[in-house]
């Protein structure tokens, strides 16, 4: 099946590494690239019946399909029965998996400290006639309003307040409910959560982000067990065409490659950040769930094998944030997250979390642990003037 987590070319090991660099590349061919280039083309050549993968180029690519393999064989390795499709953004994603199961008259929950963009879609929701209900992250909060419902979404960790659900147990209760389970894991990623595994129907994600790492790539995907949800999904982004361009599928797919060594030196550096951090007096609700104390650690350290590379705090007013902000060097004042150059931003300038003014979201990049500590460190000192 286009799109299913089966790698094309089968790789002995089993390690995050091999993974990510085997991963669904083609059955070597002698003469040709290891990873092919991207194919431009908006139709095919197709005599006689319609039939076969390609046909026209808002359906199929075969750049898409090389990078689908690769993402299905992350989020759900082995497995025969799932599907992953790839899309133009990560709300693209997201917005899939929200309009193709819903209809007039459903009721779906939505995480209430979930990515700002959230509430442009409950809006939409709800002016289609479906139900929106929120609750936040923390706490498995979601549990408590699922009744009825058709779709919960979990975000976890949520952005940009790092708190963690059970994503389990949050499963088991939707099911029993007749509810379907989507899972944003767009900061986790599938180095650090399967969620399938953990009993999700859906694993959604942002690809801009850690998963190609390079903030060059807009790109969205989403795993699912093959089946009509996935196929409703699959229908979804053949009419609103959200399909991502060839060159930035083989740009995404030819960055998965260094995932596991970006993962791993973002997540030990994110560490390292927080614990240093960690009992400054003009630091507040610093969240990281990799610390031991961090009220999510206790469950992230039984569903997650990585802990991210995000560390969030709030200093005492905007003006301290804006002039901490302002004195790193190593750390670009940009939005998103997950890239090999460290950003940073204060959070409230968008409107559209609920969290303090002076609120920081630092997303720690490639950088030596050692310099980027001893910037952010410098950086809180000089912003006390």
């Amino acid at each position: 099946m286009s799109g299913s987590a089966t790698n094309e070319g089968a790789f002995p090991g089993s390690g995050d590494g091999t993974r990510a660099v085997r991963a669904g590349l083609p059955e070597p061919v002698k003469y040709e690239p290891t990873l092919p280039g991207p194919v431009f083309a908006a139709h095919f050549h197709l005599p006689g019946e319609p039939t076969g993968p390609y046909t026209y180029g808002r359906d199929e690519n075969p750049t898409w399909t090389h990078l689908e393999h690769a993402i299905g064989e992350l989020e759900a390795p082995g497995q025969e029965d799932v599907e992953t499709l790839v899309f133009a953004s990560g709300m693209a994603a997201i917005s899939s998996v929200l309009f193709s199961q819903l209809r007039a008259g459903d009721a779906v929950v939505l995480p209430g400290d979930g990515y700002q963009a959230l509430p442009l879609a409950r809006a939409q929701l709800e002016a289609y006639g479906i139900e929106v209900r929120t609750a936040s992250t923390g706490a498995d909060a979601q549990i408590e309003v699922l009744d009825g419902a058709k779709l919960l979404l979990i975000e976890t960790p949520s952005n940009p307040g790092l708190d963690v659900c059970d994503i389990r147990r949050l499963a088991e209760a939707a099911h029993a409910h007749g509810v379907l389970v989507a899972v944003d894991n767009t900061l986790a990623t599938p180095l650090g959560q399967r969620p399938l595994e953990l009993g999700a129907d859906f694993a959604v994600a942002s690809g801009t982000k850690q998963l190609t790492g390079h903030g060059d790539i807009l790109l969205g995907y989403v795993t699912g067990r093959a089946g009509a949800p996935m196929t409703a999904v699959r229908r979804w982004r053949k009419i609103v065409g959200a399909i991502p361009g060839p060159m930035e599928a083989w740009l995404a797919h030819r960055s998965i490659a260094t995932l596991q060594m970006r993962v791993d030196r973002q997540n030990a550096t994110a560490l390292a950040v927080a614990e240093a951090l960690r009992g400054r007096p003009e630091v507040s609700g610093l969240r990281y769930p990799g610390l031991p104390d961090d009220p999510s650690h206790k469950i992230a350290s039984q569903q997650m094998r990585r802990y991210g590379c995000v560390v969030s705090f709030t200093l005492a007013t905007r003006a301290r944030a804006e002039r901490f902000l302002d004195a790193l060097r190593l750390v670009d004042e940009a939005t998103s997250f997950g890239g090999v150059r460290s950003t940073a931003e204060r959070r409230g300038r968008w409107g559209g979390d609920a969290v303090p003014e002076g609120f920081v979201r630092l997303s720690v990049g490639a950088e030596d642990p050692e310099d980027l500590v001893a910037d952010v460190l410098r950086a809180l000192q000089e912003s006390e003037r």
